[in-house]
């Protein structure tokens, strides 16, 4: 008897078939003596849709809704029908004893071949082949341990309900939405939560007032600078203040009142996850989530890194790191230093018991000839990996208080004592400074400033020692909004449920409530991009018009990421068996029958008319503000009774540009011609108030 191997795609069908021995070509598998291979191309099956159950379906009706099948029925993908049935053909065979599994060793690989087993009809006994990397070596230990289909049982349950969910939510509340609005809404339980993550900072940003604050900085003959106390921030937002400390200091001596040295480590980063890698790939090279991931998928199919749709930064015990790393070409700058000291990876990165399906991605030790784009990502992962066999970088924090005239001034200042693991990036980022695609000239500035004046060489000096003022500068800066998600802040984000979360130890901790999971999450970005819900400018992500139209009329149970998250806490239970798929899917049943309702009972507003005419956001209830014959007012005028209108002010009709500053920014720059109640003319800026409009006039506006 032979034993039937199924792989995820032909590539890998065809490298298991030559590990195995397996040398005769058919169409669709290649056998062998002992085993026959053949393979999948993607998903091969799929969930019928809703007009397969019934034809009367086909029409979008509100009274149809919400459809729930009994059961969720299968049939195979059109477009690759033909190799279902191979495969079909394959199962029934008397020759054939076993099946083994060897798709993905994932949740989404685990559902691509049981659903084909399903709908195959299969009994058969089921074996799964568990890799975490496609060498040679990899595939042979893996057949040498196969482990019976049933311990995953688990995960296939997760990535079944994972399925049936996204189809429930997504179906029934896209349908609902579309015909309650009367145009076609894409809704989904992942996208429409990461799309309010999005729109909310969005107005976040729209409604923020920026203020003026001033710093005062003290240059010392002595050959270093230090920033007046201030407030907790170091600032004043009264520039007489610091008009008056600049006044009150310059020229003067001060006296050093305190010399504080603090001692500090830094540990090499724990190895690559996938989220992690794709937030590198976005900041350093500005690649998309997905483009990060093909990249990827190629170099694991390559050999040369190990599986990469991981969430896991741990390495297990049993994974002989110092034998990957002799094994790299072209590192030999950064391995050398390795085996002279006889440095071994760092114990916090291999921990067993953080170890959940797969480990961290990490080179294989393959080697082969890259270019461009692989090059890239090959480099970061590899990189990261040897960064774990370096000593911690170390280094002093060092702050000097000197007191002037009564007024506290202070310096950091920074002292490398060793370089650690950071010497690996040193040359790297030389390599790449300026060049980065999708980089804006004056990107991070203000911070980089702030970093230098930190991190300025101090002189020895103690306490009680003088120093002496050859210059007060003294600088005008203003409070700055929160700053648009680019790919690699909502990858972030998304892991960890719409919490920006620095803390490496507690993102790890909060990944099982994040929003989908790293195999998907780039998919989400490319779906909402695709329906025109947002659109990329370089590496920022904006909401479209349409994107933030649609978020008004969306429930706060579809637009939570807190509860979407819940969601998949739930999902990694079902994998461990801690919560039956039975009742994880009564309660997403019973959620799509509320989102339907919701749906019903919502306000109709044409979504795509609102976003095309839409100015900015109306200042009393948060929908449109469009223009109309005389003025501009609020959309939802009709719906919620909105009275905000902006016809002529003091005998003047605004602009568009006018009205869309006033919205977006709470007011306008100053406007000439102005009509007073006397007839006389002014000039002033204008400014909402608690909704209404207020003159701001020159004198303590100041012209623009």
């Amino acid at each position: 008897m032979k034993a039937l191997v199924i792989a995820e795609k032909p590539s890998v069908g065809r490298d298991i078939a030559r590990v195995l021995g397996c040398r005769e070509k058919k169409n669709g598998y290649i056998e062998g003596d002992k085993y026959v291979v053949t393979w999948a191309i993607g998903h091969l099956v799929r969930l019928k849709m809703p007009e397969e159950y019934d034809p009367g379906l086909k029409k979008w009706r509100t009274e149809d809704l919400p459809v729930i099948p009994d059961k969720m029925q299968l049939k195979p993908v059109e477009s690759t029908a033909a190799q279902f049935k191979i495969v079909q053909e394959l199962y029934n065979r008397k020759d054939i004893g076993e099946v083994i599994s060897a798709t993905d060793a994932g949740r989404e690989g685990e559902l691509i071949f049981r659903y084909i087993y399903e709908l195959a009809g299969c009994t058969k006994p089921v074996k799964r082949l568990w890799i975490s990397s496609l060498t040679d070596t990899a595939i042979r230990e893996g057949f040498s341990r196969l482990k019976p289909g049933s311990e995953y049982e688990n995960l296939y349950h997760a990535a079944r309900c994972r399925s049936e969910a996204d189809w429930l939510v997504g179906l029934n509340a896209t349908r609902a939405f579309t015909v309650r609005h009367r145009e076609l809404l894409s809704v989904g339980r992942v996208q429409t939560p990461t799309l309010a993550l999005l729109v909310n900072r969005e107005k976040e940003i729209r409604d923020f007032v920026p203020k003026d604050y001033w710093e005062v900085l003290a240059a010392y003959r002595e050959g270093f600078t230090g920033k007046w106390e201030g407030d907790a921030d170091g600032r004043t937002f009264e520039q007489s203040k610091a008009e008056a400390v600049k006044k009150k200091v310059e020229g003067k001596t001060g006296t050093i009142t305190g010399v504080k040295h603090e001692e500090k480590k830094e540990p090499p980063p724990l190895p690559y996850d996938l989220t992690e890698l794709q937030r590198d790939g976005n900041k350093i090279y500005g690649y998309s989530a997905q483009q990060v991931l093909d990249l990827a998928q190629s170099l694991y199919e390559k050999k040369l890194i190990t599986y990469p749709r991981t969430n896991c930064r741990y390495l297990s015990s049993d994974i002989d790191t110092l034998e990957i790393l002799l094994k790299l070409k072209g590192y030999s700058r950064y391995t050398d230093p390795v085996k002279l000291q006889n440095w071994s990876m760092q114990a916090r990165a291999v921990n067993d018991a953080k170890v959940t399906d797969h480990h961290a991605l990490i080179p294989t030790g393959e080697n082969r000839a890259l270019a461009g784009d692989e090059a890239r990502i090959y480099d970061l992962v590899a990189r990261r990996f040897i960064a774990g066999f370096y000593p911690e970088h170390l280094f002093t924090v060092t702050a000097i208080t000197v007191e002037i005239e009564g007024e506290n001034f202070l310096s950091r200042g920074k002292t490398v004592r060793q370089a650690g693991w950071k010497e690996l990036y040193a040359a790297a980022e030389k390599e790449q400074e300026g060049g980065r695609p999708g980089r804006a000239d004056n990107e991070g500035r203000e911070d980089q400033e702030e970093q230098e004046n930190q991190e300025q060489t101090l002189p020895a000096v103690e306490k009680g020692e003088q120093v002496s003022v050859q210059e007060v500068i003294i600088k005008r800066k203003q409070t700055k909004p929160p700053k648009r998600y680019t790919e690699a802040t909502l990858l972030s984000a998304m892991e960890n449920a719409g919490k920006l979360v620095d803390d490496e130890e507690l993102r790890e901790r909060m990944k099982e409530n994040g929003l989908g999971t790293p195999a998907t999450r780039a998919a989400i970005l490319e779906r909402l991009l695709k329906v025109g819900y947002i659109e990329r400018k370089g590496k920022t992500l904006y909401p479209t018009p349409k994107g933030m139209a649609l978020m008004e009329i969306m429930p706060e149970k579809l637009k939570s990421p807190e509860l979407t998250g819940e969601w998949e806490k739930k999902l990694y239970d079902i994998e461990r068996g801690k919560l039956a798929a039975e009742k994880y899917m009564a309660e997403i049943k019973q959620y799509t029958k509320e989102l339907v309702e919701i749906a019903r009972e919502s306000a109709s507003i044409a979504v795509s008319a609102a976003a095309g005419k839409s100015i900015g956001r109306c200042p009393l209830c948060g929908a449109g503000v469009i223009k109309n014959r005389k003025g501009y007012g609020c959309s939802a005028w009709k719906d919620k009774g909105c009275k905000f209108f902006l016809g002529k002010i003091a005998g003047k009709k605004l602009s568009e540009k006018q009205v869309r500053d006033l919205l977006e920014k709470g007011q306008t720059k100053t406007i000439k011609g102005f009509t007073g109640k006397r007839g006389n003319k002014f000039d002033a800026a204008l400014k909402i108030v608690e909704g209404k409009i207020e003159f701001l006039f020159p004198e303590t506006h100041g012209k623009s």
